[in-house]
């Protein structure tokens, strides 16, 4: 409002002397202003980009938090925390450690491993039983039927791969169908019972058979307006990030 107010009064005619004393500026000030007016016009009463207070922490120090969980634990320790992280990296506070944990969703309480697949026909044995369940051939069972085809989802055991099955042999109606080694995330149908179980069932109290149908329909009818259905398509293979480090790439 000021600089303003110094151009509208220099556009009248007033001298830089006599607009510093109407406004109680310094001569200078005036000057500055009518300075920027004339060679940058309207733009160059505005304030000049400033640096700011350079950020104290950095994407290297994302970086260096995630690398030192990737290490082992100091001496007398199992597992990382937090506190453990901002001591061993000195100039890193606790806070800003688990401010990029959160951001990464990682909890150090509730690390988990898992086995990961190597099997070489991962993507093709995938699709093979989610395309089974999705599209199941036409009049196909899985049970014991003579004259119908049998389709049964295995287990990648060994127990389950003799190397002369003789029983199959005779049986031309079973097509047994093999899910990949180390790959029990397959196990949807129990996944699935399991998140209604929770969601639903527990906790709940039901004075008939029909009041647990209900109140598992009303589940059903919730959960299926955002449910992701299997796609056989979709299927790919795909390695993990072994370190946490490669969260950054």
């Amino acid at each position: 409002m000021t600089r303003a107010r110094i151009i509208l009064a220099l556009a009248q005619g007033c001298t830089n002397q006599q607009v510093a004393k109407h406004l109680e500026l310094r001569a200078a000030t005036v000057s500055k202003w009518r300075g920027r007016f004339a060679q940058e016009g309207p733009a160059g009463l505005s304030d000049e980009p400033r640096s700011g207070k350079p950020p104290t922490y950095t994407r290297e120090t994302e970086m260096r938090v995630l690398s030192t969980l990737d290490a082992p634990p100091p001496d007398g320790y199992a597992q990382w925390i937090g506190s453990l992280l901002a001591a061993a990296l000195g100039d890193v506070s606790r806070s800003q450690v688990w401010r990029i944990l959160r951001v990464h969703g990682i909890s150090l309480q509730r690390r988990r491993s898992w086995c990961v697949s190597t099997d070489p026909q991962f993507a093709e044995k995938a699709a093979d039983v989610v395309g089974l369940y999705l599209d199941p051939p036409e009049n196909a069972v899985v049970a014991e039927y003579p004259g119908r085809e049998i389709h049964v989802i295995l287990d990648n055991l060994s127990t389950h791969k003799p190397r002369r099955d003789m029983w199959l042999a005779r049986h031309r109606n079973v097509h047994l169908h093999s899910a990949p080694t180390h790959a029990s995330w397959l196990n949807q149908i129990e996944v699935w019972f399991s998140i209604l179980s929770r969601a639903a069932l527990k906790g709940g109290s039901y004075t008939s058979p029909n009041k647990v149908r209900e109140a598992i329909d009303a589940f059903l009818t919730v959960y299926n307006e955002n449910a992701h259905p299997w796609r056989k398509a979709e299927v790919h293979q795909t390695t993990p990030k072994p370190k946490c480090a490669h969260l950054c790439r």
